[in-house]
């Protein structure tokens, strides 16, 4: 936006300010899930609105305290509350009767590999994974980092981290191996779950190499959990077996029971790295209770989902934040369905 002396000494000015609305229509107003109304509750009484929001959630203890603003800015959201996300993102769908409603529509590369998951099938495959990675070591609190391309894999790991308290990190597949392993080292990943490659404009592009270099740089990592996506070669020395596991090997054959523990609200779920393009990437740590509510109420309200008759898609990489909010936790928190 520009503003230009003209030669007759007119002035040419680009309007900087909008002051015109747009009502939107009528009938989609009058069934948006968020009325005008809740603008005027979340301002009368912040901590009553959240609280609201909250029971959107199954909690396995309530909070005895919405929102502790003592040591500001370091807010802590649902003080002595404990959930799980995982279980509210899948079981507890379930357990309500809609297991075998999709909860992801797959599509990949070439355009005929697609995959319908329900959510009885999804809470197999998280409980699945997550019983494997504990049988690799991976404890509560351990940090877990997922290299993986746009596969429902990348979803069950992040949920099955979610289950047994592994706050995971994940890095965006076009990230490279310096990039990767500065992530690791950062936050001590015990484990990387990656694959042998992706698809890209539907050619093989390896990722497993780029887990390998990495671990020349660092020494934390003790488990790299492989998926097999485009069953390219590794190479001579692509395998080391004391260190890589293949994911259809311990997953596909773990058990699908699984009882997902309550965690406390502040627990932390995952760690998000900023770019790195004006400095050392920086790690942003999201808790559970805070960030469940907040993205399970969003993606109902802003978004308008209605989870009982919408098809919903995100088109951001599962990398970014954008991808975490609003392809994973907040659309499955509302049982919806998503293509992916």
């Amino acid at each position: 936006m520009v503003s230009t002396d003209s030669p007759d000494g007119g002035t040419l000015s680009n309007l900087l300010k909008e002051d015109r609305r747009f009502e939107p229509p009528a009938e989609i107003a009058e069934h948006a899930n968020l009325k005008e109304e809740a603008y005027d509750r979340a301002a009368s009484d912040r901590d009553a609105f959240w609280a609201e929001q909250a029971e959107r959630l199954d909690w396995a203890q309530k909070w005895d305290r919405v929102l502790d603003w003592d040591d500001a800015p370091f807010a802590k959201w649902f003080v002595g509350g404990k959930l799980n996300a995982s279980y509210n993102c899948v079981d507890r769908h379930v357990e309500a009767g809609r297991g075998e409603k999709v909860a992801i529509h797959w599509v990949g590369e070439p355009l005929d590999d697609t995959r319908d998951i329900t959510y009885a099938q999804l809470k197999d495959e998280v409980s699945k994974a997550a019983n494997a990675l504990t049988e690799l070591g991976v404890q509560t609190g351990d940090r877990v980092a997922i290299y993986l391309p746009m596969i429902p894999e990348a979803v069950v790991a992040m949920l099955a981290c979610a289950r047994i308290g592994a706050p995971h990190t994940v890095v965006f597949g076009g990230f490279s191996a310096d990039a990767l392993a500065s992530r690791l080292d950062d936050c001590q990943a015990k484990v990387v779950i990656t694959s042998d490659g992706g698809y890209r404009r539907g050619a093989p592009s390896a990722l497993k190499p780029a887990v390998d270099e990495a671990r020349t740089k660092t020494d934390v990592v003790e488990k790299v959990l492989v998926v097999r996506r485009t069953g390219q070669d590794l190479g001579e020395n692509g395998w080391d077996d004391s260190v890589d596991v293949w994911w259809h090997d311990v997953v596909d054959s773990a058990s699908s029971e699984h009882t997902p523990e309550a965690f406390d609200s502040e627990h932390p779920l995952y760690v998000m790295y900023t770019s790195g393009t004006t400095g050392k990437p920086k790690g942003i740590l999201h808790t559970t209770g805070g960030y469940l509510v907040g993205t399970s109420y969003t993606h109902w309200a802003v978004f308008d989902l209605k989870p009982e008759t919408d098809v919903y898609w995100c088109s951001a990489d599962i990398g970014w934040v954008t991808g975490h909010s609003y392809m994973v936790y907040g659309p499955l928190a509302n049982g919806a369905t998503q293509v992916m």
